[in-house]
């Protein structure tokens, strides 16, 4: 078996278009504010972006705003069908998403995952899965506690306020208004906040939680969800 391609996280110009017109449609979705400690994400070195999932709109705004303030490439892991779309397969295959079969997904997007960090390159990742159908949190699944134990890599945590109500899950298309709200979290290695002696087990759960509360006292109470009795989340900080 041949050797994987090295993975690249310099900014093309194919990506610096993408980028610029993310900006420009998310701009003509919605008044679009970020927030928080964008100026504390690590420059360099592995790193896991981890934000709730509540629209469309999610991953265009962050690879928008995020990629030209770190000037690193950031990856992405995506369906395979994805790249079948014309055009849209086309950028995605050249602007950092990776693709996953739907039918290993667990697996091969793990593996994945892992060499994208240990190659000392940023990792997005929405922990929930899939886009929540209301705009509130999910419970997360455990994966990305188990890359981050791994890797070593820290994690940023990110709070999306108010993408749902401007592309809600289920909406073919977008209806531009409303306030979209980025707040970034201050970035945390989940392994220097565990109690000595734990186990692999109920360490995966709990920085599992972690990473979950900390999105959550980004969020506006309404999209909380089933973390909405947060141990940080203050008051509601975002529209």
């Amino acid at each position: 078996m041949s050797d994987p391609e090295p993975i690249d996280s310099s900014i093309t110009p194919l990506i610096s278009i993408v980028t610029l017109a993310g900006r420009l449609f998310a701009r003509a979705m919605s008044r679009i504010t970020i927030e928080g400690a964008i100026d504390e994400i690590p420059r360099d070195g592995p790193l896991i972006i981890a934000a709730n999932h509540a629209s469309n709109l999610d991953a265009p705004v962050l690879g928008a705003w995020l990629i030209p303030r770190l000037g690193r490439r950031i990856h992405w892991l995506g369906k395979r069908e994805l790249f079948a779309w014309p055009i849209v397969g086309w950028v995605a295959a050249n602007g950092g998403v990776h693709p996953v079969d739907r039918d290993s997904a667990d697996v091969e997007a793990f593996r994945l995952a892992s060499r994208i960090l240990e190659g000392g390159h940023i990792l997005f990742v929405f922990p929930e899965g899939t886009r929540s159908p209301d705009g509130a949190l999910q419970e997360a699944r455990d994966g990305v506690a188990l890359l981050a134990l791994r890797s070593g890599a820290p994690i940023v945590p990110i709070g999306i306020g108010g993408s749902n109500r401007v592309w809600p899950k289920g909406q073919r298309f977008p209806h531009p208004g409303g306030h979209v709200v980025v707040r970034v979290g201050r970035p945390f290695r989940p392994a220097d906040e565990l109690p000595e002696g734990i186990d692999r087990k109920s360490a995966k759960g709990l920085v599992t939680r972690m990473i979950m509360e900390r999105i959550a006292a980004l969020l506006p109470v309404r999209q909380r969800g089933v973390y909405r009795a947060s141990k940080g989340a203050a008051a509601d900080p975002m529209p």
